[in-house]
């Protein structure tokens, strides 16, 4: 099984509530899983050769709510190539906006140029049609941990 870190970005909580969903159906998987809701660089350096779940919500003109964007600019800046991770993106959006989940589209194409691997698809969740986003979350996790 797999040690996975849940690294967060939300501003109004639906972000935390699908890692709070998530974590203990990839602990029923018997993956070992943490979840960081204000994530640092040393939290994500810990999971280099192992699993990384970012779930987070997009704000304005696509951009990261305040608690992971610090993060994504770390990893962006100081780590580079991350061939040994395996990850996932659960991104949230509205698709009313015209940067729609710009910010998990974002995480993702910076781990792609890094060399990191991919695990499934990114999961767009968008809030006009899943007001309750754990509904088409939990599905995609317990799939995407079967996976790993």
């Amino acid at each position: 099984m797999a040690k996975i870190g849940i690294f967060v970005g939300t501003v109004y909580g639906n972000a935390l509530l699908v890692a709070e969903e998530a974590q203990p159906i990839l602990q029923a998987q018997g993956h070992e899983v943490a979840l960081y809701d204000d994530p640092t660089l040393a939290q994500w350096q810990g999971y280099g050769g192992d699993v990384a779940l970012v779930i987070t919500s997009t704000t304005g003109q696509g951009n990261f709510p305040d608690n992971i964007a610090r993060l994504y600019q770390d990893v962006k800046d100081k780590l580079g190539y991350q061939p040994t991770l395996r990850y996932g993106v659960i991104a949230l959006g509205d698709s009313s906006y015209d940067h729609f989940c710009g910010a998990g589209k974002t995480f993702d194409a910076l781990l792609q140029e890094q060399s990191a691997t991919r695990v499934g698809e990114v999961l767009l969740v968008d809030a006009t049609e899943h007001p309750e986003p754990e509904s088409v979350t939990s599905p995609w996790v317990e799939a995407w941990g079967k996976a790993l």
